[in-house]
Protein backbone atom coordinates (compact mmCIF):
# COMPACT_ATOMS: atom_id res chain seq x y z
CA UNK A 1 0.00 0.00 0.00
CA UNK A 2 1.46 3.41 -1.04
CA UNK A 3 0.93 6.40 1.23
CA UNK A 4 -2.08 7.76 -1.19
CA UNK A 5 -3.76 4.76 -0.22
CA UNK A 6 -3.07 4.76 3.29
CA UNK A 7 -4.42 8.32 3.32
CA UNK A 8 -7.03 7.60 1.57
CA UNK A 9 -8.02 4.23 3.97
CA UNK A 10 -7.30 5.84 6.70
CA UNK A 11 -9.71 8.58 6.24
CA UNK A 12 -12.38 6.55 5.26
CA UNK A 13 -12.26 4.12 8.28
CA UNK A 14 -12.23 7.19 10.50
CA UNK A 15 -15.12 8.41 8.84
CA UNK A 16 -17.08 5.23 9.25
CA UNK A 17 -15.83 5.56 13.04
CA UNK A 18 -16.80 8.66 13.65
CA UNK A 19 -20.49 7.71 11.90
CA UNK A 20 -20.72 4.43 14.20
CA UNK A 21 -19.85 6.41 17.28
CA UNK A 22 -21.75 9.78 16.74
CA UNK A 23 -24.01 10.40 18.94
CA UNK A 24 -27.25 11.30 16.49
CA UNK A 25 -28.35 14.92 16.04
CA UNK A 26 -31.56 15.33 18.25
CA UNK A 27 -33.60 18.52 17.97
CA UNK A 28 -34.39 18.37 21.80
CA UNK A 29 -31.76 18.24 24.24
CA UNK A 30 -31.90 14.75 26.13
CA UNK A 31 -30.92 14.40 30.05
CA UNK A 32 -31.85 12.21 32.70
CA UNK A 33 -32.49 13.19 36.41
CA UNK A 34 -29.93 12.09 38.59
CA UNK A 35 -31.14 11.85 42.49
CA UNK A 36 -30.38 7.95 41.86
CA UNK A 37 -26.67 9.06 41.41
CA UNK A 38 -25.80 11.25 44.31
CA UNK A 39 -23.26 9.03 45.75
CA UNK A 40 -21.22 9.46 42.80
CA UNK A 41 -18.33 12.00 42.13
CA UNK A 42 -18.91 14.88 39.64
CA UNK A 43 -16.51 13.04 37.62
CA UNK A 44 -17.62 9.49 37.54
CA UNK A 45 -21.10 10.65 37.37
CA UNK A 46 -20.24 12.79 34.07
CA UNK A 47 -18.80 9.20 32.82
CA UNK A 48 -22.18 7.61 33.53
CA UNK A 49 -24.03 10.07 31.87
CA UNK A 50 -21.71 9.72 28.67
CA UNK A 51 -21.54 5.93 28.21
CA UNK A 52 -25.37 6.24 28.14
CA UNK A 53 -24.73 8.64 25.15
CA UNK A 54 -27.18 11.60 26.47
CA UNK A 55 -26.52 15.56 26.34
CA UNK A 56 -26.63 16.26 30.16
CA UNK A 57 -28.73 15.98 33.07
CA UNK A 58 -30.91 17.51 35.81
CA UNK A 59 -29.03 17.51 38.64
CA UNK A 60 -29.93 17.91 42.45
CA UNK A 61 -28.85 21.00 43.68
CA UNK A 62 -30.71 21.84 46.66
CA UNK A 63 -31.33 20.58 50.70
CA UNK A 64 -30.09 16.58 50.22
CA UNK A 65 -29.31 16.69 46.84
CA UNK A 66 -25.71 16.26 45.06
CA UNK A 67 -24.78 19.92 45.67
CA UNK A 68 -26.68 21.86 49.20
CA UNK A 69 -27.83 25.40 48.18
CA UNK A 70 -25.57 26.66 50.70
CA UNK A 71 -21.96 24.51 48.39
CA UNK A 72 -23.25 26.23 45.21
CA UNK A 73 -20.31 28.89 44.80
CA UNK A 74 -18.03 26.48 45.67
CA UNK A 75 -19.12 22.98 44.26
CA UNK A 76 -21.64 23.84 41.57
CA UNK A 77 -18.44 24.85 39.07
CA UNK A 78 -17.07 21.41 40.17
CA UNK A 79 -20.15 19.68 38.83
CA UNK A 80 -20.30 21.99 35.64
CA UNK A 81 -16.62 21.39 34.99
CA UNK A 82 -17.12 17.49 35.22
CA UNK A 83 -19.56 17.58 32.76
CA UNK A 84 -18.34 19.93 30.36
CA UNK A 85 -15.18 17.79 30.22
CA UNK A 86 -17.40 15.13 28.29
CA UNK A 87 -19.11 17.70 26.39
CA UNK A 88 -22.47 17.43 28.60
CA UNK A 89 -24.70 20.50 30.24
CA UNK A 90 -26.00 20.96 33.49
CA UNK A 91 -29.74 20.75 31.38
CA UNK A 92 -31.19 21.74 34.01
CA UNK A 93 -30.48 22.59 37.80
CA UNK A 94 -33.41 20.80 40.25
CA UNK A 95 -33.58 23.52 43.25
CA UNK A 96 -36.05 24.02 46.02
CA UNK A 97 -35.92 28.01 44.68
CA UNK A 98 -39.35 29.25 44.51
CA UNK A 99 -38.87 32.98 45.62
CA UNK A 100 -37.01 35.94 45.13
CA UNK A 101 -36.77 36.84 48.85
CA UNK A 102 -34.38 34.85 49.86
CA UNK A 103 -30.71 35.89 49.51
CA UNK A 104 -29.53 32.66 49.13
CA UNK A 105 -31.83 31.58 46.44
CA UNK A 106 -30.56 34.69 44.77
CA UNK A 107 -27.09 34.28 44.70
CA UNK A 108 -27.61 30.29 43.77
CA UNK A 109 -29.29 31.19 40.41
CA UNK A 110 -26.33 34.07 40.15
CA UNK A 111 -23.74 31.41 40.18
CA UNK A 112 -25.75 28.88 37.76
CA UNK A 113 -26.52 31.47 35.63
CA UNK A 114 -22.80 32.94 35.17
CA UNK A 115 -21.80 29.34 34.44
CA UNK A 116 -24.17 29.42 31.78
CA UNK A 117 -26.66 26.93 33.38
CA UNK A 118 -29.82 28.08 31.19
CA UNK A 119 -32.70 26.13 33.32
CA UNK A 120 -33.56 25.43 37.19
CA UNK A 121 -36.49 22.94 38.65
CA UNK A 122 -38.53 25.38 40.63
CA UNK A 123 -39.68 24.02 44.04
CA UNK A 124 -43.11 23.53 45.07
CA UNK A 125 -46.07 25.57 46.37
CA UNK A 126 -48.80 24.13 48.06
CA UNK A 127 -52.41 24.53 49.05
CA UNK A 128 -54.08 25.45 51.92
CA UNK A 129 -57.36 23.44 51.64
CA UNK A 130 -59.25 25.29 54.51
CA UNK A 131 -58.46 28.89 52.26
CA UNK A 132 -60.38 29.83 48.81
CA UNK A 133 -57.98 28.19 46.15
CA UNK A 134 -58.58 31.51 43.94
CA UNK A 135 -57.01 34.10 46.51
CA UNK A 136 -54.30 31.72 46.90
CA UNK A 137 -53.52 32.00 43.35
CA UNK A 138 -53.54 35.57 43.35
CA UNK A 139 -51.72 35.84 46.04
CA UNK A 140 -48.54 33.81 44.32
CA UNK A 141 -48.38 36.63 41.68
CA UNK A 142 -46.38 38.77 43.62
CA UNK A 143 -43.94 36.08 44.48
CA UNK A 144 -44.14 35.16 41.14
CA UNK A 145 -43.36 38.59 39.75
CA UNK A 146 -40.22 39.03 42.19
CA UNK A 147 -38.63 35.91 40.33
CA UNK A 148 -39.51 36.33 36.85
CA UNK A 149 -37.77 39.59 37.24
CA UNK A 150 -34.84 38.04 38.71
CA UNK A 151 -34.93 35.57 35.90
CA UNK A 152 -34.98 37.92 33.20
CA UNK A 153 -31.58 40.04 34.71
CA UNK A 154 -29.97 36.70 34.88
CA UNK A 155 -31.02 35.26 31.80
CA UNK A 156 -32.06 32.09 33.11
CA UNK A 157 -35.94 30.01 32.92
CA UNK A 158 -37.50 28.99 35.41
CA UNK A 159 -39.02 25.42 35.34
CA UNK A 160 -42.37 24.34 37.69
CA UNK A 161 -42.83 20.76 37.50
CA UNK A 162 -46.89 20.00 37.68
CA UNK A 163 -47.30 16.86 40.47
CA UNK A 164 -49.95 14.80 41.72
CA UNK A 165 -51.73 15.44 44.96
CA UNK A 166 -54.50 16.56 46.77
CA UNK A 167 -52.94 20.15 47.46
CA UNK A 168 -50.11 20.97 45.33
CA UNK A 169 -49.89 23.83 43.06
CA UNK A 170 -49.66 22.81 39.51
CA UNK A 171 -51.66 19.17 39.88
CA UNK A 172 -54.41 20.31 38.30
CA UNK A 173 -52.48 22.07 35.08
CA UNK A 174 -54.79 25.12 34.30
CA UNK A 175 -53.96 26.89 37.93
CA UNK A 176 -50.39 27.07 36.14
CA UNK A 177 -51.88 28.60 33.17
CA UNK A 178 -53.63 30.88 35.28
CA UNK A 179 -50.67 31.71 37.59
CA UNK A 180 -48.14 31.96 34.62
CA UNK A 181 -50.76 34.57 32.70
CA UNK A 182 -48.80 37.34 31.64
CA UNK A 183 -45.31 35.96 32.16
CA UNK A 184 -42.39 35.08 29.13
CA UNK A 185 -42.35 31.62 29.12
CA UNK A 186 -38.21 32.14 28.30
CA UNK A 187 -38.53 32.91 32.02
CA UNK A 188 -40.80 30.69 33.83
CA UNK A 189 -42.20 27.67 32.06
CA UNK A 190 -43.86 23.90 33.22
CA UNK A 191 -42.06 21.23 32.99
CA UNK A 192 -44.35 18.83 31.90
CA UNK A 193 -44.92 15.61 34.16
CA UNK A 194 -46.61 12.65 32.03
CA UNK A 195 -46.50 10.60 35.03
CA UNK A 196 -48.48 13.04 37.08
CA UNK A 197 -50.08 14.53 34.58
CA UNK A 198 -51.71 10.73 33.97
CA UNK A 199 -52.46 9.99 37.62
CA UNK A 200 -54.31 13.00 38.38
CA UNK A 201 -56.18 13.46 34.80
CA UNK A 202 -56.84 9.86 33.72
CA UNK A 203 -58.68 9.97 30.61
CA UNK A 204 -58.64 13.74 30.17
CA UNK A 205 -54.96 14.82 30.25
CA UNK A 206 -55.19 15.41 26.81
CA UNK A 207 -57.20 18.86 27.64
CA UNK A 208 -54.53 19.61 29.98
CA UNK A 209 -51.59 19.20 27.87
CA UNK A 210 -53.31 21.10 25.17
CA UNK A 211 -54.22 23.55 27.87
CA UNK A 212 -50.50 24.21 29.01
CA UNK A 213 -48.98 23.44 25.59
CA UNK A 214 -47.58 27.34 25.13
CA UNK A 215 -46.37 27.60 28.23
CA UNK A 216 -44.38 24.11 28.15
CA UNK A 217 -40.24 24.36 28.58
CA UNK A 218 -39.51 20.74 29.49
CA UNK A 219 -40.73 17.61 28.78
CA UNK A 220 -40.57 15.45 32.39
CA UNK A 221 -40.93 11.21 30.99
CA UNK A 222 -41.23 8.33 33.61
CA UNK A 223 -44.48 5.90 33.69
CA UNK A 224 -46.40 3.66 36.20
CA UNK A 225 -49.56 1.57 36.88
CA UNK A 226 -52.22 1.44 39.26
CA UNK A 227 -52.12 -2.03 41.49
CA UNK A 228 -54.91 -2.30 44.39
CA UNK A 229 -55.50 1.33 43.41
CA UNK A 230 -52.22 2.18 44.45
CA UNK A 231 -49.82 4.20 41.70
CA UNK A 232 -46.60 1.91 41.10
CA UNK A 233 -43.98 3.56 39.20
CA UNK A 234 -42.64 0.81 36.68
CA UNK A 235 -40.14 1.39 33.05
CA UNK A 236 -41.31 2.82 30.91
CA UNK A 237 -42.31 -0.09 28.70
CA UNK A 238 -44.37 -1.49 31.29
CA UNK A 239 -46.64 1.62 32.53
CA UNK A 240 -49.40 3.52 31.12
CA UNK A 241 -48.41 6.79 29.97
CA UNK A 242 -49.43 7.18 26.53
CA UNK A 243 -46.14 6.55 24.35
CA UNK A 244 -47.42 8.90 21.13
CA UNK A 245 -47.36 11.78 22.91
CA UNK A 246 -43.63 12.87 23.16
CA UNK A 247 -43.01 12.59 20.10
CA UNK A 248 -46.71 14.55 19.02
CA UNK A 249 -45.28 17.40 21.52
CA UNK A 250 -41.83 17.81 19.31
CA UNK A 251 -43.87 17.50 16.54
CA UNK A 252 -45.97 20.51 17.36
CA UNK A 253 -42.87 22.67 17.49
CA UNK A 254 -41.55 21.96 20.83
CA UNK A 255 -37.61 22.37 21.42
CA UNK A 256 -36.50 21.45 25.28
CA UNK A 257 -35.35 19.49 27.09
CA UNK A 258 -36.71 15.42 26.77
CA UNK A 259 -36.02 15.01 30.59
CA UNK A 260 -36.38 11.25 31.37
CA UNK A 261 -36.75 9.93 35.21
CA UNK A 262 -36.58 6.34 36.49
CA UNK A 263 -37.92 6.25 40.22
CA UNK A 264 -39.04 2.63 40.63
CA UNK A 265 -35.69 1.29 42.22
CA UNK A 266 -34.65 2.73 45.92
CA UNK A 267 -32.42 5.79 45.07
CA UNK A 268 -31.22 6.06 48.34
CA UNK A 269 -28.83 2.62 48.64
CA UNK A 270 -25.36 3.88 46.73
CA UNK A 271 -25.01 -0.28 46.35
CA UNK A 272 -28.28 -0.15 43.66
CA UNK A 273 -26.63 2.29 41.32
CA UNK A 274 -25.43 -0.72 38.80
CA UNK A 275 -29.39 -1.00 38.70
CA UNK A 276 -30.23 2.12 38.24
CA UNK A 277 -27.67 2.50 35.08
CA UNK A 278 -29.49 -0.29 33.51
CA UNK A 279 -32.88 0.72 34.41
CA UNK A 280 -32.00 3.94 32.66
CA UNK A 281 -30.39 2.18 29.70
CA UNK A 282 -33.38 -0.19 28.88
CA UNK A 283 -36.10 3.25 29.21
CA UNK A 284 -33.83 5.73 26.74
CA UNK A 285 -33.70 2.63 24.86
CA UNK A 286 -37.33 2.73 25.10
CA UNK A 287 -38.01 6.36 24.83
CA UNK A 288 -36.01 7.03 21.89
CA UNK A 289 -38.45 4.12 20.11
CA UNK A 290 -41.32 6.38 20.80
CA UNK A 291 -39.40 9.52 19.68
CA UNK A 292 -38.33 7.78 16.51
CA UNK A 293 -34.61 8.38 17.28
CA UNK A 294 -32.68 5.29 16.28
Amino acid sequence: MNRRQFITSSATTALVSSRLLAKPKERNPFCVFTKPFQSLSYDDLADVIAELGLDGIEGTVRPGGHVTPVQVPEELPKMVEALRKRKLDLTIMASGINNADDKLNVRQLQVAAKLGVKRYRMGYYKYDLKRPIAQQIKDLRPVLDNLVALNKELGIQAIYQNHSGSNYVGAPLWDLNKLFEGYDSKYISVGLDMAHLTAEATRSWPIQANLIRPRIGALYVKSFRWENNKRLNCPLSEGIVDRKYPEQLIKSGFDGPINLHEEYINHRDPKLVPKHIEAFRKDIATLKEWLGWH
